[in-house]
């Protein structure tokens, strides 16, 4: 177990007062490449950057190309401390890393995580390797805030104070690794880059996601797409949103988030996808950028959407 307490972090007694919520919000829900542009301007083009704020304690799941809009945000905030776990570093979730501002500058702390690769190197290395020449004009060495890097084993648990951080292996080409947050009795599921099984639903991610109040699951694709005659998916480490589903009533999840979209699929794509995603399952959202959900421990929970189309605020019980 990796087990970090205020002793562990600067400028510990100045934290905010604690925030009895767990808010999540989305800066990047894109999957393989970033795709901006008139046709993905409602659900967004960056590619994944979750993050989820528990108390005054701050995670970002992933650093695709959403991390930087996030450190733009995180710059009136400072100094900042985060825990920042990557699923895996295929260059959709990291090729943000390297324009995340706050980690150029003293003063604030980051705690990164990842397993190590089949080759064995540690998350440390990769992120480093990505900002070598003729990569990156700068070096990783170059950024002024204070880094700290933590190699994960299969089923490692972190514990930061009262939150839980558990992990998993996942089936994906050079591996993955999912995640579970659990604070205050509330629960978050991280589950991207994993291909389901075609005779039997994964145990390793219905531990993960078992009675979770947010699931946000790997749906690349549609059903039709995985299985194209003479333009299959299977083999290439995605799920389905179908898939997503029989994951979220199998394990009882509370509110389904469907994420990691295929480049090629558009706003009007997207908007489709969802409907009939809720028909099959009624609390199940498309994940899009600035979508923004808030979970507290007497179980109400708000989603605040980012875009004109679903500029609603709505409060569940």
């Amino acid at each position: 177990m990796i087990g970090l307490t205020a002793t562990d972090s600067v400028r510990a007694t100045n934290y905010p007062p604690m925030q009895e919520k767990l808010t999540v919000r989305f800066w990047g829900v894109r999957g393989s490449i970033p795709c901006p542009g008139l046709h993905t301007v409602r659900y967004g083009g960056n590619t994944p950057c979750v993050e989820v704020q528990a108390g005054h304690h701050k995670f970002i799941f992933d650093g695709g190309t959403g991390l930087r809009v996030l450190g733009q945000e995180l710059l009136k905030q400072l100094p900042v401390e985060a825990h920042l776990l990557f699923s895996h570093t295929h260059w959709d979730h990291i090729q943000g890393f390297p324009f995340f501002a706050p980690a150029f500058m003293p003063g604030n702390r980051f705690h990164i995580y990842g397993m190590r690769a089949s080759d064995g190197k540690t998350i440390e290395k990769r992120l480093t390797d990505q900002m070598l020449h003729p990569n990156f004009p700068v070096p990783l060495q170059i950024m002024g805030g204070s880094l700290n890097f933590h190699d994960l084993e299969a089923g490692q648990t972190i514990q930061v104070e009262d939150i839980i951080i558990r992990n998993t292996i996942l089936n994906h080409p050079g591996g993955s690794v999912g995640y579970r947050l659990e604070w205050q009795g509330l629960t978050v599921t991280y589950v991207t880059d994993t291909e389901h099984f075609p005779d039997a639903l994964d145990p390793n991610v219905l531990a993960l996601a078992d009675q979770a109040h947010i699931l946000i699951y790997d749906s690349t694709y549609t059903d039709d797409e995985y299985h194209e005659v003479g333009n299959s998916k299977v083999g290439w480490g995605h799920s389905t949103w179908q898939e997503a589903i029989k994951i979220a009533k199998a394990a009882q999840v509370e509110q389904l988030i469907l994420f990691h979209h295929d480049p090629l699929h558009n706003d009007v794509f997207l908007d489709e996808m969802g409907r009939q995603a809720s028909c099959r399952h009624r609390n199940t959202l498309v994940a899009q950028e600035g979508l923004t959900i808030t979970l507290t421990p007497n179980g109400k929970s708000s989603f605040q959407y980012a875009d004109p189309v679903h500029a609603v605020s709505s409060v569940h019980e």
